[in-house]
């Protein structure tokens, strides 16, 4: 039976895919290249070619960087498995990374999962004409101001609100882009610090997704769902949904309902967590970690450097 000790897995979301990642990582772990040539076979094309020459351009484009970053997600945590084997007490993913959490503690199976990531990409993309929808973040206001802002920029016809609650006084707001453009101006006139458009294709999270939920539903309903090994913190309500109909419910509102990153860093301490590791080929939460939760450190694991530092810090822990 492995040891269990007091912190976090957590995983990343759209955002943290760079062309190349993992290399360094599967240079002296194989796990990397044989959970990505499982996925290839699963999804029958070569993931590990695309996300590492990329020769079409295509890693950036939603349905092929969601199962990517699965894929990334799921192969660290192998290699933690193999080569530490110490379990924590809890885990959570960001948006598309608790599809990567509920797989890694057992509640999905890895070829299940890909195939929702991708669909799930497919429908986001096709949910809204591209000039349609916009996304922004907005830093430096409280979170309350930016509610306040997107009700007020918002009319009959055109929505802005809170689609990620990322860390305290860094927001992402999703909706359509007239509504959008009107908070950021909003923003900057209260003095936020950034109120900026961000170079994304779907605008997630937010109520121009309700439209494909039915059909992500329908997709859920038809895969083998079980209560996680390990518990998970799901992002529509930062809570954890321990039945299969509860996490089927949450995956579904998630998709046009916010990410609500910040309360469930939180609730990290109601687990007594010392502290969490990310699974990732970046660091994008753990710098989210620090602003929310200074005094819960987060390591980063993308190559065999912040593999051995975070394995350490693990270890450390009584």
């Amino acid at each position: 039976m492995k040891p269990t000790k007091a912190f976090a897995v957590i995983f990343p979301g759209q955002g943290s895919q760079t062309v190349g990642m993992l290399n360094a990582l599967a240079l002296s772990h194989s796990l990397v290249q044989s959970t990505f040539a499982e996925a290839s076979q699963i999804l029958g094309y070569d993931l590990w070619d695309l996300v590492h020459h990329d020769p079409n351009d295509l890693l950036n484009q939603t349905e092929y960087t969601q199962p990517a970053l699965v894929a990334t997600g799921v192969a660290i945590w192998r290699i933690w498995l193999d080569e530490i084997g110490i379990l924590p007490t809890i885990m959570a993913g960001h948006s598309l990374g608790e599809y990567t959490a509920l797989v890694c503690s057992e509640a999905i199976a890895f070829d299940d999962a890909l195939h929702l990531a991708r669909l799930r990409g497919q429908l986001m993309q096709s949910a809204v004409k591209p000039t349609i929808g916009a996304m922004a973040a907005i830093i430096g206001l409280s979170d309350s101001a930016v509610e306040a802002l997107c009700l007020s920029a918002s009319d009959t016809t055109h929505k802005v609100s809170p689609a990620n609650y990322n860390a305290d006084g860094q927001l992402v707001i999703a909706g359509h882009t007239p509504a959008v453009e009107r908070a950021i101006v909003a923003a900057k006139t209260l003095g936020a610090k950034l109120a900026k458009r961000l170079n994304v294709s779907v605008p997630s999270h937010c109520d121009l997704m309700f439209p494909i939920a039915a059909q992500l539903e329908d997709a859920l309903n038809i895969i083998n769902i079980q209560a996680p090994q390990i518990p998970v913190i799901q992002n529509v309500e930062a809570s954890i949904a321990d039945t299969p109909a509860a996490i089927r419910a949450m995956l579904v509102r998630q998709v046009y309902q916010p990410v609500r990153w910040t309360a469930t860093i939180r609730k990290l301490a109601a687990f007594n967590c010392q502290l969490s590791i990310e699974c990732g080929p970046a660091k994008v939460l753990t710098g989210l970690a620090k602003r929310t939760a200074p005094l819960l450190p987060c390591f980063p694991i993308f190559d065999a450097e912040t593999l051995a530092a975070a394995a350490s810090m693990v270890r450390q822990l009584t």
